[in-house]
């Protein structure tokens, strides 16, 4: 087969790996649940994409992700639920459909008023949804938070529930709070540690961990953005500990802790200079 830009070609050699017989013995042994983990990882490697400004690596990895996409679809062919085409068709009326100021009649309209419309709009949609799912008589339907998925990392998942809980009132009316509470969580990892019980510990961190996507979230930062961010310089910085440390000739794991935090300060103080 020839290399094409047709999405036509990519559905075809998706069918002829999931040929029995013919195809590849691995692609034909996965599901939908063993692929799942992939087109997680393929996601985030988009974003990686994206935060290094890389663009061929970007398209590389979109068509990886889209190459995910053909896969489920694939699947679900096989089982006759749906197949590609049906995807492109859900998500055409779908885009449709929550912009009727562009393809609709409420054409003009103020950005703040777009964004209501959108919200109103994706509310009737779950209204439907949840109507159809639920069991004949069963009038109580999805609560405000069910159709977030478990499945997203905690962090992204985090900051979900709690701007959905805010679209009803429940939240910080002040970022300082938010602060505060993360003060309050800190004592209270201090309480867990001293108790000696690790579940205790464990939910305090947790508890930690949801304050600070929470001030994330009012201060108008992506949490896992901020923490790829924090990740990348850890590396840069210990990178640099290393590279010190083969200069004076020490071995990884001789230094003193109280060397290398030395090195660790010089390589901030390094950063902060070039960035002043």
């Amino acid at each position: 087969m020839q290399p094409s830009s047709d999405i036509r070609r990519l559905i075809d050699i998706m069918a002829a790996l999931r040929t029995p017989d013919t195809g590849c013995g691995w692609d034909l042994a996965q599901t939908f649940e063993t692929i799942a983990p992939y087109t997680i990882e393929e996601a985030y490697e988009v974003a990686d994409a994206i935060a290094r400004r890389d663009m061929a690596d970007l398209r590389d990895e979109l068509g990886d992700l889209l190459l995910q996409v053909a896969f489920h679809a694939r699947i679900a062919e096989e089982r006759g639920a749906f197949d590609f085409g049906d995807v492109v068709e859900a998500i055409t009326q779908k885009m449709i459909r929550r912009h009727p100021h562009v393809f609709g009649d409420a054409q003009d309209l103020p950005a703040e008023e777009v964004k209501a419309l959108w919200a109103r709009i994706k509310a009737e949609e779950k209204i439907a949804k949840a109507a159809k799912a639920a069991p004949a008589g069963d009038q109580a339907g999805e609560g405000l938070l069910d159709d977030i998925p478990l499945a997203l990392p905690g962090l992204v998942r985090a900051v979900k529930l709690q701007n959905k809980a805010s679209g009803v009132g429940f939240d910080w009316n002040d970022i300082r709070l938010v602060v505060d509470k993360i003060r309050e969580e800190t004592d209270e990892i201090e309480a867990a540690l001293d108790s000696g019980e690790p579940d205790a510990v464990e939910d305090e961190i947790g508890d930690l961990l949801f304050a600070a996507a929470n001030l994330a979230r009012h201060a108008g930062i992506d949490p896992e953005s901020a923490v790829r961010r924090a990740n990348a310089k850890f590396e840069r910085r210990f990178r640099f500990i290393e590279q010190e440390l083969a200069r004076q000739g020490v071995a990884p794991g001789t230094a003193s802790l109280a060397d290398m935090d030395a090195l660790w300060n010089a390589a901030k103080c390094g950063e902060k200079s070039r960035e002043g």
